[in-house]
This record gives structure tokens, C-alpha cells and sequence, in this order.
């Protein structure tokens, strides 16, 4: 039976509202499963020129613009700039720093937790299904005084650094918790993974990331926790 109307206007209408909603919220758990519902809220959306924007690594669902929308929305000097939500440089550079130390090493931990979950698995008389591992059971923890002695000279300083995380929690794209800053709703779905990851790990920041990860090792032996997962 197609959905009616108002299941997907109430889905639309609450991400517009709210601008991003948890994987395990049930309209959209429903929508994940059901086709057609999905296919509504999409086209709703498009009337607007947005689109749902879904990724099995990440905890939320979120709306974007569509393409053709973009050039009307912002014009031909906002597609030209760095960025479009008036994010200043700088803040921006702290974005694809702190993408770099939490939502590259998270996706190598689902990766290899699934692996590892499917490979226990294999003499099981049927096979089952195995959900990656959710974004907030693998997530790193960035620390704000390692961020500040390894990046705060090149990212403007204490103040500098303060506003611009202030920015980016304001944003959704990370959570700020005292000295623990972790992965916000938007931050593994709104950055292109198969742009900025080739780039990053084969550029400046590869240093830093294997530093991070051989800090961050005896998380990754911890057994994994017992989570489900769409």
C-alpha cells in the first residue's frame, strides 16, 4: 500500500524543522525500510529543492540542497566560495582537521568490528544480517588539549580555537563536552568521505592520523559492545 501524503509531509516537515533526526526516530526507521515512503519524502522534498541525505556510517539522516538548486540558492559567488554557511577559514580548516581524527579512524572501526562480527559468524547454520556498528559506539574522542598543542598555532590560538568549536557545535557538526569533543549529527554525513578521505590520508594530516591511531589502539582491541542497528 503507498504511503499516504501526510507520512512523508510529516517527515519533511520535521527535518526541516529540526534539520536532522536519529536513524532509530520511527518515521525514519520506517522510512529506511519502506521504499515507497522514501521515495515520498524525496519527492516533497524535491518541490522545495532539497533532498534526504542518508549514510549507513553515520547515526542521523539530515536534508541538503539538490545541485540545480544550489546555483538559484546561492548565486555564482556563493558556489565559489569555501564554503556556504559562513564559516570563516579557519573554522573551516578545524572542520576537516576534526573530520579527520574522528570520521576516518570511526569508519575503519565499523569496517573491521563488521568483519570481525561476520567472520565469528561464518559457522552458523544460516546466515544473518550484521548492521555496521553504530557512529556513537566506535566514534573517537578528540581531546580539546591534544587539539589545542598539536593544531591551536596554525587554527588562530585558545580564543580562536574556542569560537570557531563553538561554530561548528552551533553547526551539529560536533558535539563539545568539557574537555571531549565527538562526532555531531552532520559530521560524517554533509563532507564528501570519497573527496576529502584520498586527499587527507595521502596529504598533510597523515602524520597526525597514524599518531592518533597507535594512541587509540587499545579502544580499538575493546570488545565490541552488544548494539543494534537499521
Amino acid at each position: 500500500m503507498n504511503p499516504s501524503l501526510d507520512d512523508a509531509a510529516f517527515l519533511a516537515a520535521e527535518l526541516l524543522a529540526r534539520r536532522w533526526l536519529p536513524r532509530q526516530h520511527p518515521k525514519v526507521k520506517r522510512a529506511l525500510i519502506d521504499a515507497d515512503l522514501w521515495q515520498a519524502v524525496q519527492e516533497r522534498l524535491a518541490q522545495v529543492g532539497l533532498r534526504l541525505v542518508d549514510n549507513i556510517h553515520a547515526d542521523h539522516v539530515t536534508v541538503a540542497l539538490l545541485r540545480p538548486a544550489e546555483s538559484a540558492v546561492f548565486g555564482e559567488t556563493g558556489l565559489n566560495s569555501h564554503n556556504n554557511i559562513d564559516l570563516p577559514r579557519d573554522a573551516v580548516s578545524l572542520l576537516i582537521v576534526l573530520w579527520s581524527l574522528i570520521v576516518l579512524p570511526k569508519r575503519e572501526r565499523q569496517a573491521a568490528r563488521a568483519a570481525s562480527v561476520e567472520s565469528d559468524g561464518q559457522n552458523e547454520m544460516f546466515n544473518i544480517d550484521r548492521p555496521l556498528p553504530t557512529a556513537a559506539s566506535v566514534s573517537p574522542v578528540v581531546s580539546y588539549k591534544s587539539l589545542l598543542a598539536d593544531f591551536g598555532a596554525q587554527l588562530g590560538k585558545k580564543t580562536r580555537l574556542d569560537v570557531n568549536l563553538k561554530r561548528l557545535a552551533n553547526q551539529g557538526f560536533i558535539v563539545h563536552r568539557g574537555d571531549d569533543i565527538v562526532e555531531g549529527p552532520l559530521l560524517d554525513l554533509l563532507l564528501d568521505y570519497d573527496t576529502l578521505a584520498p586527499r587527507i590520508l595521502d596529504g598533510a594530516l597523515s602524520e597526525v592520523l597514524v599518531r592518533t591511531r597507535a594512541q587509540a589502539q587499545p579502544q580499538d582491541n575493546a570488545p565490541l559492545n552488544e548494539s543494534s542497528d537499521d
